[in-house]
């Protein structure tokens, strides 16, 4: 059929009252007066169509001799687009998913401006709040599939021992340091560990106290020799620690890469530099300040509570949750810093003549900063009733600021907890044996519906582009 007669038929079906509409296999005849009601949408596009090219833009075939058009979409919504035609009006029921709905609207050219007011309120707020309820499910999907990479790189790091001397013995040495938990071994190892670590941080808080202090030759007063042999037990151990873990370590140049490799060697650093330093003080007095220098590294001592990271799942969990939520963080910021600012201003121009705790910005941004954490140490307060009604504000707009994020970072420290228990419990369940047996015990059907679902959402996000970029697709076509 040439253009010229494909015009003449569409002609003929505008001028015959109606045209033949197929949706997937839902047959419906419809009057073309109702369709140029709404030109703009598909089908009042389609009447204006002057060749076969053109009608086949619009829809996926058209039968010459039925003069039917057909369209390849879910026939079970296509009566909400028929609804829309004949009252101008679109209603949304409960059990539909709002994001197929859209997306089916989107198709026929219908904005969804036209959802009746009856239906808006709760259309737009499902599509942009999911429902709470499906949380904890998602949350779930996503540790699934997220341990599902940390595993095989567990498995990958574990093959390496194959075909090397002693390869399972090594093995076996690297899962027991590494992996609290996975044998009888690992558990005595991780519990002496704990209790060293603890030891240190005691020892350091009991010699501060003076009962404690013994005084040298010069009359300062220095450490008990009790406590120093805990100390030089502790360094002894951690630094036995960190080389056994590194002699079995599967990829030494990704040994210290790792957090907790690079917390093992903070925590000895610091006595091997102070060492040095006193040796260096003691053979040229005239470098006497860098006894400075060895006070405060000991003082640094203090970062060997982050060992426990190892142990505990929690502080883990904590530690990816601030990495990841970096964003939130920055955002609880932004907040207090616009909150402090505009506040100490404000305190400073009602209290400066009052109170001269409040004489200048600078302490008033002190004042402001433990107000708005709701910490109140209470050591400047304001006088003047407007100060404490600024004050009273100042409090109310610190809790909202605080809590506006802590939301979303407690949801992701939920996540991360859910996945490093899941990976944990992974690691601990295999068994190697005399070389690679087993396979990671994973759910792989949640992995690739997850991962398809990822993929589907970056092409319906670029899919979405801007209305330029529509309209310059528009005018393309």
């Amino acid at each position: 059929m040439t253009g010229q007669s494909l015009w003449d038929v569409s002609e003929a079906n505008v001028e015959d009252g109606e045209i033949r509409i197929n949706v997937g296999g839902f047959k419906k005849r419809l009057r073309s007066h109702t369709l140029l009601r709404f030109p703009e949408t598909r089908l009042g596009r389609l009447l204006l169509c002057h060749s076969r090219e053109a009608i086949l833009e619009l829809c996926d075939d058209y039968d010459d001799a039925q003069r039917e058009f057909y369209f390849d979409r879910n026939p079970e919504l296509f009566p909400y687009v028929l609804h829309f035609y004949h009252t101008g009006k679109l209603h949304v029921m409960a059990e539909l998913c709002v994001f197929s709905f859209s997306q089916e609207i989107e198709y026929w050219g219908i904005n969804e401006f036209f959802i009746d007011s009856c239906c808006s309120y709760s259309y737009h707020g499902r599509k942009v709040e999911p429902e709470q309820e499906k949380w904890d499910e998602q949350s779930e999907q996503e540790s699934t599939t997220s341990s599902f990479d940390e595993i095989l790189a567990f498995y990958n790091d574990a093959s390496k021992f194959d075909g090397q001397p002693l390869g399972n013995f090594r093995r076996q040495l690297w899962l027991a340091l590494d992996n609290p938990g996975y044998s009888v071994l690992s558990r005595v190892f991780s519990v002496l560990s704990i209790l060293v670590v603890l030891g240190s941080i005691i020892t350091m808080c009991l010699n501060s106290l003076p009962d404690f202090q013994i005084p040298d030759r010069q009359g300062n007063p220095g450490e008990d020799p009790r406590f120093e042999i805990v100390e030089h037990f502790g360094i002894a151990w951690f630094t036995f620690e960190l080389v056994a873990r590194f002699a079995v370590a599967p990829d030494f140049l990704k040994f210290f890469k790792n957090a907790l490799n690079l917390i093992d060697l903070m925590s000895i650093v610091p006595f091997y530099i102070t060492l040095v330093v006193n040796l260096v003080v003691e053979s040229t007095p005239t470098l006497a300040n860098l006894g400075r220098v060895a006070q405060v590294l000991r003082l640094m001592r203090i970062f060997r509570i982050l060992k426990l990271a190892r142990h505990s799942t929690g502080l883990r969990s904590l530690g990816a949750t601030l990495k990841y939520s970096y964003k939130e963080v920055g955002l609880l910021l932004l907040y207090l810093s616009v909150g402090i600012s505009i506040f100490s201003v404000v305190a400073y121009t009602i209290e400066k003549e009052e109170n001269e705790g409040l004489a200048t910005i600078p302490a008033c941004w002190w004042w402001a900063t433990v107000s708005m954490t709701t910490v109140g140490y209470g050591d400047v307060v304001p006088g003047t009733t407007a100060g404490k009604l600024t004050a009273s504000a100042c409090i109310l707009a610190g809790i909202l600021v605080v809590v506006l994020p802590i939301t979303l970072i407690f949801n992701k420290f939920s996540h991360f907890y859910r996945r490093q228990k899941q990976l944990e419990s992974a690691m601990r369940s295999c068994d190697f044996g005399d070389g690679m047996k087993e396979v990671p015990s994973v759910n792989l059907r949640d992995y690739y519906a997850h991962k398809v679902k990822s993929l589907m959402a970056s092409l319906t996000n670029m899919s979405r582009s801007s209305p330029s970029e529509l309209s310059l697709n528009d005018s393309l076509h």
